[in-house]
């Protein structure tokens, strides 16, 4: 996997594995973990998910700039990592205020504003060298793929934590009981047949007398139990931290710039000032026009940084900057739509999916069973593989059998009827990005060497195109559901009987997962290599200040999860990504230019 890359590629694969390990165990739960404890509606929970969202990508900027100031990326990536570990560690406090878990976050934003930005921008520099410039692309697919590998067990330590606690004080999960609880503490529950049924059966010691008694005990063992979780989180900092304490020596040092870019200037402070107005006018004018801030701060910033990207770089240097700024306005859509699997995607796992599966589907839901079919179908792989040498084929084999033999016991071990969390489904995406980066590339280099390998941007406009299928998926499965949205139940949980199989959301993620695999990669690459050299940590911030924006717009999901039928809000991201992916096509030639 490393072969012929650069050392550093290791250190930066593995810090960064620990690291996204920890945010993905946080944002498995996050949106799930804030109506729990503090009993907030889709709409307000999706709020402020998608402002620290928004807030995690749109520090990268700032974190990009101190880098491309100082020069000193791998101190600006150290203390990035400390600050993310503080916050981590508050989250892990039990008890606390909805202000203190808001200042946790966003001191992980802060800290992540400052590690994640630079450590990509590290990497696009390990391949300006010409011996590794080739690599590039594939690189980027590496690194990414390190990204997957600590998200694909990110949500199972998170349910495992949560369903341990929650089993240690005599309950089981239930994900439908919170909202319930919080009701019937409110005293707005018309009806409590529902919530005596779910709390008689998740109460290992019996039948339930005190139902409120009883709301008050699972919303606290189920608040803390995602508390615990958050403190594996900060433990996986800790990891990420001690691998670049000892490893960074590896990575470059581009502590000097060259002569020839210290002497142009960024621009005095007029052009900031500048910038700066032109973020209030158009957050002004939106927000007076739409009423709504997000909105109108979102935009606001992002066209307040093109102005001033655009007044500070050299004639030059513009057409490259103009063609990332076009890429960058896709992307706000792309993010849009996809982070939705934390957000609304995750809510219809917990809230419109089958609680139990049968035995074959449950080994998909559970670690060691899901990791024996890994190792069952990887031996097959190895087995099968014309060019791999006896040794490939004999650890082949022993997989094989290995994971055949496990995958066949935790099969007949399981009942008829098994419980799954709905967090799960989130490990499904990273699950797919590892096993599809190197049929990916492979495919890309089998092009490659036929001459026909779309260029990055082409690339890019395709994954936009496959992510509007995908949701085309999960808009089919909604179909049955036209009498059962969030707008119809009123705050009820929808009957059991109605909900719908869990491999409508698996395809829906395996078919997102290709999209991602030719978008955010690719755009990777692009932005290393269409950026001018001193602006390398500064675009790179752009590309997730992009992010952030589309992340911003989360709350579009969460906005309508209550206020339209369940397939019309598919509909709007299958929308987004189709104009996104004509407007890419529309420029292709400009951006195809721009990588010369």
């Amino acid at each position: 996997m490393f072969k012929q890359h650069p050392r550093g590629l290791i250190v930066a694969f593995f810090a960064n594995m620990g690291e996204r390990f920890g945010f993905y165990t946080m944002m498995a739960i996050l949106v799930l973990f804030l109506q729990a404890k503090y009993g907030l509606t889709a709409d307000k929970a999706g709020s402020i998910y998608s402002w620290f969202y928004f807030a995690i990508y749109a520090m990268a900027l700032a974190g990009g700039m101190l880098a491309d100031a100082t020069k000193k990326y791998k101190t600006v990536i150290l203390v990035g990592q400390i600050i993310m570990f503080s916050g981590y560690a508050l989250l892990a406090v039990p008890g606390l205020p909805l202000t203190i878990t808001i200042a946790g976050l966003f001191t992980i934003a802060l800290g992540n504003g400052l590690f994640k930005g630079n450590l990509q921008a590290v990497v696009g520099q390990m391949y300006d060298d010409p011996k590794y410039s080739k690599l590039r692309d594939s690189a980027y697919m590496v690194f990414y793929m390190g990204i997957n590998v600590g998200a694909f067990f990110a949500p199972f330590a998170a349910t495992g934590v949560r369903n341990w606690w929650l089993k240690t004080n005599g309950f089981l999960h239930d994900g439908s009981l919170p909202s319930l609880c919080h009701q019937q503490i409110n005293g707005t529950l018309k009806d409590t047949t529902e919530l005596q049924t779910l709390a008689d059966k998740v109460n290992i010691g019996g039948h339930v007398t005190d139902l409120t008694s009883f709301a008050h005990s699972y919303i606290d063992v189920f608040a803390r139990g995602y508390n615990y979780a958050f403190g594996i989180a900060a433990g996986a900092m800790i990891v990420s931290l001690i691998v670049y304490l000892i490893f960074s020596k590896l990575l470059p040092n581009k502590e000097k710039a060259p002569a020839s870019e210290a002497k142009i200037s960024n621009g005095g402070s007029l052009k900031g000032v500048i910038a700066i107005g032109i973020a209030f006018a158009v957050g002004a004018a939106i927000y007076f026009i739409g009423h709504n801030i997000d909105l109108a701060f979102a935009f606001g910033l992002f066209l307040g940084f093109v102005s001033w990207i655009v007044q500070i770089s050299t004639k030059e240097e513009r057409p490259r900057i103009s063609a990332l700024l076009l890429v960058f306005l896709v992307v706000i859509f792309f993010w849009m739509s996809f982070h939705q699997n934390g957000l609304t995607l995750t809510l219809y796992a917990r809230d419109y999916t089958y609680k139990v599966v049968d035995a074959f589907t449950s080994l998909f839901f559970g670690l060691y069973s899901i990791l024996s079919v890994i190792g069952a179908v990887a031996g097959v792989v190895l087995l099968v593989g014309k060019k791999n040498s006896v040794n490939l084929k004999i650890t082949g084999g022993i997989l094989t059998v290995a994971g055949g033999a496990l995958s066949y016991y935790f099969y007949s071990h399981a009942g008829p009827q098994n419980a799954i969390s709905p967090e799960v489904f989130q490990s499904f995406n990273p699950l797919f990005i590892v096993a599809l980066t190197f049929p990916v590339m492979g495919f890309f280099n089998w092009l490659n060497n036929k001459g026909k390998e779309p260029s990055t941007p082409r690339k890019i406009g395709y994954g936009m195109i496959i992510a509007a299928i995908g949701f085309s998926l999960v808009l089919i499965s909604s179909l049955s559901l036209i009498h059962f949205s969030p707008i119809d139940l009123g705050g009820q949980a929808v009957a059991d009987s109605s909900r719908v199989s869990p491999y409508w959301l698996i395809s829906t993620y395996l078919i997102l997962t290709i999209a991602e695999l030719c978008l955010s990669p690719m755009g990777l690459s692009f932005v290393s290599k269409v950026a001018p050299t001193r602006f390398q940590g500064l675009m790179q911030g752009g590309w997730l200040l992009a992010t952030a924006v589309g992340n911003k717009l989360l709350f579009v999901g969460t906005w309508a999860w209550d206020r339209i039928q369940l397939w019309q809000l598919w509909a709007i991201f299958i929308t987004v990504c189709l104009l996104s992916a004509i407007f890419i096509f529309s420029i292709m030639k400009r951006l195809e230019n721009a990588a010369k």
